[in-house]
């Protein structure tokens, strides 16, 4: 089971960089963003309503998926959507493999977790891997003002991200359904992008285009309510360290399909990053030696 999860993950996610590169346009950032996670927490509320499996949370949960909402619902994408403007989609899904630093980081300043020999290993080796990937796209880039400007949006999203993985940690250490806090924070996260839209004097007009709509549903149905509760079951299972791995595999996804429609021409080095992402794959999921002390529980937040 977790392999599958984490298979769909990374098939999902990969796939959402170029969707979210063809929202890029006229429409705005913010009101982009809103429509996914109206759209998204629309549909999640019908249809756990209509299931009769929305569950009622007390008002200090609703405060924590309010901060989900904030961290990983809106203002994040927002980061990553904005950073379009500046910077390719492959170079954000690199800097997005950053999301397993942040979250074995997190991990030890929310709950006190030990970092693992084998998460530090296999971060290392897809870290390398990432950045043997893309040397070329690197070392080619013109670090100008627009650039930095990208490089900072989308480590900001992706911290962010990271925050919001934190708090899914802790609703499912509180037993949370895991849909309705996602239900509910999507919904938060689209006021809250609703509100910076209206204050920022944006216009919420559609752009009617096969790509922008088309983009729109895959975004909202398949990469925010079927990737997050994906994602959010896989933490939940294996921890936020080990499954924000999945995030070094997502630029993968985009050079396949780069590949087979594109082009893409694979150099030697991006051959040896191949081999190291995978290689730091297999040690992630390598079976841990048996341990006469149990594992540590994680802390309440």
């Amino acid at each position: 089971m977790n392999a599958t999860l984490y298979a769909a993950t990374v098939l999902i996610w990969g796939t959402t960089w170029i969707a979210i590169a063809m929202q890029s346009g006229p429409v705005p950032s913010a009101v982009s963003v809103f429509y996914r996670f109206a759209l998204a927490s629309v549909l999640l509320l019908t249809v756990l309503l209509l299931s009769r499996r929305l569950r009622r949370i007390g008002w200090r949960d609703h405060l924590f998926c309010l901060l989900q909402g904030l961290c990983v619902f809106s203002f994040n994408f927002y980061c990553f959507y904005s950073a379009n403007a500046y910077i390719n989609s492959g170079l954000e899904a690199v800097l997005f493999s950053m999301a397993t630093l942040f979250n074995a980081i997190n991990g030890v300043i929310f709950f006190g977790q030990r970092l693992e020999g084998r998460l530090i290993r296999a971060n290392l080796l897809g870290l390398v891997g990432i950045v043997c990937l893309f040397w070329h796209d690197l070392s080619a880039a013109d670090l100008s003002r627009e650039t930095l400007v990208g490089i900072g949006l989308s480590l900001l999203g992706t911290y962010g991200f990271s925050l919001g993985n934190m708090i899914s940690v802790r609703h499912q250490a509180r037993r949370l359904d895991l849909l309705s806090t996602n239900a509910y924070a999507m919904g938060y996260g689209a006021l809250a992008m609703l509100l910076l839209a209206c204050l920022r004097g944006d216009t919420f007009a559609l752009l009617w285009t096969p790509a922008y709509m088309g983009s729109l549903v895959y975004l909202a149905v398949v990469g925010s309510v079927i990737g997050f509760a994906v994602y959010f079951a896989l933490i939940g299972r294996i921890g936020a360290g080990p499954a924000a791995y999945a995030t070094v595999l997502f630029p993968l996804i985009a050079l396949g399909m780069s590949t087979l429609f594109e082009g893409y021409q694979w150099s030697a080095m991006a051959v040896v990053g191949l081999v190291l992402i995978l290689c730091g794959n297999l040690l992630l999921f390598q079976r841990p030696r048996p341990s006469a002390t149990p594992p540590a529980q994680v802390e309440r937040v």
